[in-house]
């Protein structure tokens, strides 16, 4: 949705969107972290068998790659990258959608990540 609203020409709904996509990042890494805390309180750690050892790779990387969209996403949201937007539209937009793209590829990872963790 921000891609689209910026290729508009409307950058306060364009910001708007990648405020909301942060807030649901953000959201999603703090459930991660209560969840990983529960399970070190349950004394399920990645040395525990294999599957504590796989779920804590995937789902950690998982997290990185999420902290990695984050980070771009809000140096988007800064004076400086937001100096791209007033300098040329067109460059800014086509790196939101780099980085959406960059997202959505986790959103593809997670398609087989959940049913492989959580529903076996």
């Amino acid at each position: 949705m921000a891609w689209s609203h910026l290729r508009l020409g409307d950058f306060k709904k364009g910001k708007m969107y990648i405020v909301l996509t942060l807030l649901c990042a953000l959201g999603f890494l703090i459930i991660k972290g209560f969840e990983y805390g529960h399970k070190f309180e349950l004394h399920h750690y990645p040395k525990t068998n294999n599957f504590f050892a796989t779920y804590f790779v995937m789902t950690g990387l998982h997290g990185l790659h999420v902290l990695g969209g984050v980070a771009v996403f809000i140096y988007f949201l800064t004076p400086w990258g937001q100096a791209m937007w007033h300098k040329n539209q067109q460059q800014y937009t086509n790196r939101i959608e780099v980085t959406g793209l960059y997202w959505h590829f986790v959103d593809l990872v997670w398609i087989f990540l959940f049913p492989t963790l959580y529903l076996l």
